[in-house]
């Protein structure tokens, strides 16, 4: 075989190679997800997913819930994304009152617990896992200032936590949407923003994201931070002098959860995300971060969080949730946004 042969051959390989790899790359699908979850997360889930779905590629819009919601809402004459993982029930219910929901029962969907998605058979949206109120105190600055731990939501309003509480602007944060709603179903409408009216004289700063307000207690920012589950056992077990107090009145609480948009173009990508969200590896992945998956038999450990969280949540009414959030949020807005970070 002459030189100029073999040259000629070795040419004609790496054009093939070049080829078949921009057939691979074309082949690709882009899957254009809006999401609510931690960037930590995007990437262990992302990672996950494509193991057995190599040939989709995942694009992430990322932001807090309140933000994602509102985008969805502003697109619906003309959808952008092609589904949405990770984003509160109490949004997806909006989503599918607004008629913006593919109906998908995933591959393996009968062997999650049936509570945790939408009622509808098949279900316009799947749950993924719990998150849930928690209050963290910082036990050093408290001790300094002379601010005992609270036990329940009604210590909260007591003077001796003046200017030292930070909680979530419901109008962005999901977390502080459901700690919102909670109080408005377990205390009544008059009820519950007079114990609002009674906690905002005590509050610093309402935050724009649910983690921040748990962040800054474990920096010493402030002594109290009302946040989410996950966040809390998260500062708290990367050594931040913090207890975690899961208020005796009950705890309110939302789920993350995952659907499809009826407008997309790519559908069987979509479902093949759907069924990735249903299986047991998606919830161990969810367990890492959350005491409560969808799948019954991932059961997680989060050293933090007590083992009979699921007893302390409130009976929640995410139909009140979604039907009720905007006059909610102008009603909020009206008394407290003075209070809210820019």
């Amino acid at each position: 075989m002459t030189r100029h042969f073999r040259r000629t051959l070795g040419i004609c390989a790496a054009v093939a190679a070049a080829l078949a790899s921009g057939v691979a790359s074309a082949q690709k699908t882009e899957l254009l997800v809006y999401t609510a979850l931690e960037t930590d997360q995007l990437k262990a889930y992302t990672e996950s997913f494509q193991k057995t779905n190599p040939n989709i590629d995942l694009k992430f819009v990322r932001d807090s819930t309140g933000v994602i919601t509102a985008k969805l809402l502003a697109e619906k004459a003309n959808p952008q994304a092609d589904a949405i993982l990770g984003v509160a029930a109490s949004s997806m219910e909006i989503f599918k009152a607004e008629g913006l929901l593919a109906p998908y029962a995933p591959v393996g969907f009968s062997s999650l617990n049936r509570k945790f998605s939408e009622a509808g058979n098949p279900p316009a949206w799947v749950g993924q896992d719990v998150f849930a109120a928690v209050v963290c105190y910082n036990t050093v600055e408290g001790a300094k200032k002379g601010i005992p731990k609270p036990e329940t939501w009604a210590d909260l309003t007591k003077p001796v936590y003046k200017g030292q509480i930070t909680m979530p602007n419901p109008a962005s944060s999901g977390t502080g949407f459901f700690d919102v709603s909670a109080w408005l179903q377990t205390m009544g409408e008059a009820g519950g923003w007079k114990y609002m009216d009674a906690l905002h004289e005590n509050i610093a700063q309402y935050t724009h994201s649910g983690s921040k307000p748990c962040r800054q207690s474990g920096a010493g920012e402030f002594v109290v931070g009302i946040s989410f589950d996950f966040r809390g056992n998260d500062v708290k077990a990367k050594g931040a002098p913090v207890e975690l107090v899961f208020p005796r009145e009950g705890l309110g609480w939302d789920l993350e959860a995952a659907g499809i948009m009826k407008a997309t173009k790519k559908m069987d990508a979509a479902k093949k995300l759907m069924d990735w969200v249903a299986t047991r590896e998606a919830n161990e992945a969810y367990a890492k971060n959350f005491a409560i998956v969808a799948h019954p038999a991932v059961k997680p450990v989060l050293p933090h969080i007590p083992a009979d969280l699921e007893s302390r949540l409130i009976k929640n009414d995410f139909a009140y949730a979604a039907k009720n959030r905007d006059k909610i949020l102008v009603e909020w807005q009206k008394r407290y946004a003075a209070k809210s970070e820019k």
